[in-house]
């Protein structure tokens, strides 16, 4: 029991996968479908913990390579299981929304609370200007890769059409050369996109063997699809229920629920005045997103019958343009403090109320 307690102690969002077997509780037992889309989400967070500790694990016992290969792989890995589901299940606007929620959830809520943790306790802190400079850059090329079918496709023919359809697949193949050589850069060069020191270090400093760390992303991964499922089956009844827009729980919660975790890690280590890593780890984790998720998603979608085309609607392109532009522009001189974060927080929330208040 100690060790459990301890463990708890250090973790105390891993009593929140408790709430799975209530999911499926409520699931089967006839509950009102907002007890299993709360319990199914708050299951999520846990195990999507698990996953990012499992892969540091193994990322830590092998060549900087290989690990940096793995965390930048299997960084979003939850968030990717849910979208897939919904992709199965037809909700292509939901996963929309959730890969632009993913980009400004990171850029402007994670970055803003570190800013303002770790300048309200430090005062002034201080990252690379010059991997601040080339994350941005990057930030920018992979948001104009994501708007160009947007605003060009209605020059193809009708939004289903075979050349929009083959616009959307042309840039996700583009974007996945991209994020290849983003990584091949990466590993040559320290403190890039997508290679940043493993967060581990400074938090959770694991002793996991391989087979632990195999075993708990084994169990994790199995938690999260069944979550997921969950999850997305309750988003209908939910948007009925409570008369909030499917667009909003895309935008808003998804990306909150997958990626909890890794934001709080984003946190401490911004709290621990370590804002260059905090910096990092919020641009590499929408640096995925953006360049990776989201074309594997187009490719995944044609395998299930439901093709998603990178088309997104003017509010989401909006969104994309303000969170990278106010990014770049708190992040150009290599300093950050409490009230550029609390810009970056402002933003955001401004971006959240309408979202929130567009009809159901």
């Amino acid at each position: 029991m100690m060790p459990l307690f301890s463990f708890l102690r250090k973790k105390p969002l891993s009593i929140l996968v408790l709430a799975l077997p209530l999911a499926l509780l409520a699931e089967f037992g006839d509950w009102d479908p907002v007890w299993v889309f709360v319990f199914s989400a708050l299951a999520v967070v846990p195990l999507a913990d698990f996953i990012g500790q499992g892969t540091e694990a193994l990322a830590a016992r092998t060549s900087p390579r290989i690990g940096g290969l793995l965390n930048a792989t299997l960084g979003n890995a939850a968030e990717l299981i849910i979208t897939i589901v919904a992709i199965r299940e037809g909700l292509l606007e939901l996963v929309k929304a959730s890969i632009t929620g993913s980009i400004l959830g990171n850029l402007l809520l994670v970055m803003g609370v570190a800013m303002v943790v770790g300048g309200a306790r430090h005062g002034v802190q201080t990252f690379e200007r010059r991997h601040a400079s080339r994350n941005a850059i990057l930030l920018v090329l992979a948001v104009l890769a994501l708007l160009i079918p947007s605003i060009l496709s209605h020059y193809l023919g009708q939004p289903t059409g075979l050349r929009v359809e083959a616009l959307s697949l042309g840039v996700a193949a583009v974007m996945i050369v991209l994020y290849v050589l983003a990584l091949l850069f990466s590993f040559k060069s320290h403190g890039a996109p997508l290679a940043h020191e493993p967060a581990e270090v400074s938090i959770h400093e694991p002793e996991w063997s391989v087979r632990k760390a195999l075993f708990v992303l084994g169990f994790a991964t199995l938690g999260v699809v069944i979550a997921s499922e969950l999850l997305v089956g309750a988003v209908e009844s939910v948007v009925a229920s409570l008369g909030i827009s499917e667009f909003f729980l895309g935008i808003i919660l998804v990306p909150i629920v997958g990626n909890v975790a890794e934001h709080l890690v984003a946190v401490q280590v911004a709290a621990r005045n370590q804002m260059e890593l905090s910096v990092e780890i919020a641009v590499a984790s929408s640096l995925q997103i953006a360049l990776f998720v989201a074309p594997v998603l187009v490719f995944i979608s044609l395998l299930l019958g439901n093709p998603l085309q990178l088309v997104f609607n003017q509010l989401e392109l909006v969104a994309l343009v303000a969170g990278v532009l106010i990014t770049a522009l708190v992040s150009e001189d290599g300093e950050s403090n409490w009230l550029e974060g609390a810009e970056l927080l402002a933003i955001y929330i401004i971006l959240a109320l309408t979202f929130f208040l567009l009809p159901g």
